[in-house]
């Protein structure tokens, strides 16, 4: 049986100093790199996922109300949309990017692709960037592409676990995944959704653990 890992959204807008910032996301990044040090051969396949917008409609706002509507983040091609320098990408395989002319709050809704190809320098990173620039045509989205791998459990990590977290783990389960949510190994927005969102996951048969429980 097939085991996945899927790191959901650990980008630099996520993070201290970004755009959409959550308290504890560059540490998350780094605890993040400790695990995957430890643990990356217990799991057959290591994804991550990215928000990665290029025009996402009423997602963003001049004036969001932080629940449907936000500030502008996570542009393609930009630095905010790069995953984070303290997350060690080595061991990740794929990475899906999601929310390009929509809100793309789960990872089931990215599609296989590959920032690096737009080839854009540091001191470039504000240029626009087409979705044929990152993804190929015909490139699988997140469920076909674990279907392929013949993965049956999916264990996820991230920011923000009352949000993109959220939806991501909830579409696993819909998908029929065995789904695992490491919960020291996400970082939410508020306190009081994120108790919601534990409820919710475990009505929808989500298993909610530590790694050191694993």
């Amino acid at each position: 049986m097939a085991e996945a890992l899927v790191i959901v959204d650990v980008q630099n807008d996520f993070c201290e100093g970004g755009a959409l910032a959550v308290e504890g996301g560059a540490a998350l990044a780094a605890e993040l790199s400790e695990f995957l040090e430890d643990s990356h051969g217990e799991y057959d396949v290591i994804v991550a996922t990215q928000d990665w917008h290029i025009e996402p409609g009423s997602h963003f706002s001049d004036s969001p109300d932080f629940q449907r509507t936000w500030p502008v983040h996570c542009v393609a091609g930009t630095r905010g949309a790069d995953l984070h320098d303290d997350l060690d990408t080595e061991r990740i395989q794929a990475r899906f990017l999601k929310g390009l002319f929509d809100d793309g709050y789960s990872g089931f809704e990215g599609r296989l692709g590959d920032p690096d190809r737009t080839g854009l320098k540091e001191g470039e990173k504000e240029k626009a960037v087409a979705p044929a620039d990152v993804i190929e045509e015909g490139a699988p989205d997140l469920n076909t592409y674990l279907q392929q791998q013949g993965v049956e459990t999916v264990t996820i990590v991230g920011i923000a676990t009352d949000h993109c977290v959220r939806a991501t783990a909830l579409d696993a389960a819909d998908n029929d995944y065995e789904v695992r949510l490491l919960k020291n190994l996400t970082v939410g927005v508020d306190e009081d959704r994120i108790a919601e969102t534990y409820e919710e996951l475990r009505e929808a048969g989500v298993e909610l653990l530590r790694s050191d429980e694993l």
